[in-house]
């Protein structure tokens, strides 16, 4: 046999080498790996609120395999998108690539074919059940804030936009007046929240077309017996006040669209402004979602309770209005109770400000309605999860949840992933970070400030540049447009 090592003639390479390792060797070694580049530190938080069971591979087809971007790295990875500041899928690569600088490891690819390839693999099903789980574990959570011991929901409706793509177009057309290429795809969402921790518990996503009160009635599985509905006049209707008062569910709506009954005409008057009525059914409209069986099924009249509610406070837009109710106990339920709980309605413009601005909901990034679907409800998942934080910490601290600020929460959990995010943390010292993190979520305490004004206004200026009336390709910008009277924006 030829010498091939010359400084040393008694030595052949073949007695050197190492011995062959097996493939479940190096298949552990990559599993090492994959773990100290893993997304799922952020888990940490909410191990005990999204079972791993939910986040395991499929036993086969897509996210089957043990890959760097798994079922569970590209769950938090989203996760993580969604929670971030920018919101882009370029920021997960990023932070990526500082976590492997910190470990002394290659830096990956700036590419975000990878991630967006796997994310497009996450099943909207799996996340609708994972955030189905959510909602149910904020609600096992005891809460002394319940109205007389039942749990109210709040429901209402909101728009949100997203990129101009002829596939989001076909599913969710833009306004009419806008021209073709000038506008985006809006898609409504009718959602339905507790009022007293703030948790999503179900939501419907429809057109420009569809109204809430259809969107609603297919949430009616989220209501139980006992529950009271909360909502605003758009959802004052004889069909829905009979079906959920069938249902066990009391309502707490404002009047719309009726004249309201007057002292004369009342079955009997409880208090001062305080009157128990009847409601006769009206004539069923063409437009009806509902079938001629199921109108003929309800009742000719229904038994209700007015209430006329007199705003004082200077700044308010309304100075009057009337609730319409089937809690007709006036002991139990006082005028002033019910008209108190419908000023908390109004919660639920924070609940959605929560997430369309705190969280960037408002506009959305994905290009194809599939992945549209899975932005919306992984937006919903990282809500209720804040949520979930909030209600640790308020009960660690005594504190109402509803005077936490969701906003400080989402900053502390931002500043506090990156240290959670470490492969060599024990777990006594993540313990004791979630701890800090609970008591600095709770140290910030919102102000309660009754009564005061909010008007829908905007006092920044916008720069006066023109308005897109044309497509982009077509539009010609106007020279000199700061001295002419063109139409700003």
């Amino acid at each position: 046999m030829q010498n091939t090592t010359p400084l040393f003639p008694g030595f052949h390479l073949q007695t050197l080498r190492r011995k062959p390792r097996s493939a479940s060797q190096k298949l552990s070694d990559e599993v090492v790996k994959l773990k100290q580049k893993s997304f799922s530190q952020l888990g940490e938080c909410f191990r005990n609120f999204i079972p791993s069971q939910y986040l395991r591979p499929s036993e086969s087809g897509a996210l089957s395999r043990r890959r760097f971007f798994s079922k569970e790295n590209t769950f938090w990875a989203f996760f993580s998108q969604v929670l971030g500041d920018d919101g882009g899928c370029q920021e997960v690569i990023r932070k990526l690539q500082a976590f492997a600088a910190m470990k002394s490891k290659p830096l990956p690819s700036s590419s975000t074919a990878a991630y967006c390839q796997a994310r497009s693999k996450l099943d909207l099903p799996g996340l609708e059940t994972i955030l189905q789980h959510t909602a149910n574990q904020l609600q096992n959570i005891p809460d002394p804030e319940r109205r007389n011991g039942r749990r109210v929901v709040v429901v209402d409706g909101t728009g949100v936009s997203m990129p101009d793509t002829i596939a989001n177009q076909l599913m969710w057309p833009q306004q009419r007046h806008q021209k073709a290429g000038c506008g985006f795809p809006q898609a409504s969402i009718c959602a339905c929240f507790c009022l007293q921790t703030g948790a999503l518990l179900s939501h419907e996503v429809g057109n420009k077309k569809s109204h809430e009160l259809p969107m609603l009635r297919k949430q009616w599985d989220t209501f139980k017996p006992g529950d009271i509905f909360l909502g605003d006049k758009g959802f004052c209707s004889y069909f829905d006040l009979s079906s959920f008062k069938d249902r066990g569910v009391d309502s707490v709506i404002t009047l719309a669209r009726r004249i309201p009954v007057t002292e004369v005409d009342a079955v009997e008057v409880l208090g001062n402004d305080d009157l128990l009525i009847h409601w006769k059914k009206p004539v069923r409209s063409k437009a009806s979602s509902y079938s001629q069986a199921d109108w003929e099924a309800l009742p000719e009249t229904l038994l209700l309770r007015q209430i006329k509610v007199s705003v004082n406070q200077p700044g308010f837009r309304t100075q009057r209005f009337y609730i319409i109710t089937p809690l007709l106990d006036a002991k139990a339920y006082t005028a002033d109770n019910l008209a108190d709980l419908y000023f908390q309605r109004w919660d639920v413009e924070l609940f959605f400000r929560d997430i369309k601005t705190t969280m960037g909901m408002d506009i959305l990034r994905c290009k194809t309605p599939d992945m549209v679907c899975k932005e919306i409800v992984m937006h919903m998942i990282a809500y209720n999860c804040i949520r979930y934080l909030m209600v640790e910490a308020a009960e660690q601290a005594g504190e109402q949840v509803r005077r936490l600020s969701f906003k400080g929460s989402v900053q502390a959990l931002r500043q506090w992933e990156p240290h959670l995010n470490q492969n060599k943390i024990s777990p006594q010292e993540q313990r004791r970070l979630i701890q800090l993190l609970y008591e600095s979520i709770a140290d910030y305490i919102v102000p309660e400030r009754p009564g005061r004004s909010e008007p829908r206004a905007v006092k920044r200026r916008p720069k006066p540049y023109q308005l897109l009336t044309a497509p982009r390709h077509e539009m010609q910008e106007t020279k000199h447009r700061g001295r002419c009277n063109g139409k700003a924006a």
